[in-house]
């Protein structure tokens, strides 16, 4: 279970004390720091297939984007700050993100093509909190991968399926498609991109 530290900090006094010299992530939910829970090896093998999968596709179409290890999204209006699974980041736009040099941190729609969350136990916040601060940040699309079929069933169905929901900008709102089985991604920003659901989700070693 997530662990809150209640006490409401702004994200420069959490920038300043987070990372620390434990090893442990930590995110900013409305000035609540978040400790986050060392993921499973299903979660990471997930993470690790998705970022080499994306990683491949990017240098075969000679885009310039690159994938951090740490870096945080910070949307503009409120005091919070995520750590993602998979961050696509577009290098031509750093320059214009006034965080990025000395804390690692993007906040602008045009540094950031891509986002990935592999669902855990928070799956509440990837398909609410998250997916409305993106979407308020504007970036153009958002994957929630959920191999376990853990979040709720009005998100992915009744009986729960494992799912992969891919969320699209629109007229700055988001539209969300999602993929099971067989089926194939259908990304805006990877249109080429040959993967299915079921690769994906069997990544963590989950027959689909």
């Amino acid at each position: 279970m997530i662990q809150a530290l209640r006490k409401v900090v702004t994200f420069d006094e959490f920038v300043a004390k987070y990372p620390d010299n434990t090893g442990k992530r930590y995110e900013l939910h409305d000035g609540v720091i978040v400790e986050m829970p060392q993921p499973t090896g299903d979660h990471e093998e997930v993470v690790g297939f998705l970022a080499f999968e994306i990683t491949r596709e990017c240098i075969r179409l000679n885009l310039p984007y690159f994938i951090p290890k740490t870096a945080l999204v910070k949307p503009p209006e409120n005091e919070s700050a995520y750590s993602s699974d998979v961050l696509i980041l577009n290098r031509p736009n750093l320059v214009n993100e006034p965080l990025w040099k000395k804390e690692s941190t993007v906040s602008q729609a045009e540094s950031i093509p891509l986002v990935v969350e592999v669902v855990s136990s928070n799956w509440r916040d990837d398909y609410l909190k998250k997916a409305a601060d993106y979407e308020g940040v504007g970036i153009p699309e958002y994957w929630i991968v959920d191999y376990a079929a853990l979040g709720g069933r009005r998100f992915i169905g009744n009986p729960k399926q494992p799912t992969v929901s891919l969320f699209t900008l629109i007229e700055g709102e988001y539209q969300v498609s999602q993929f099971q089985g067989s089926d194939r991604i259908i990304s805006p920003l990877f249109p080429e991109l040959n993967l299915t659901a079921e690769q994906i989700f069997q990544a963590g070693g989950y027959p689909v």
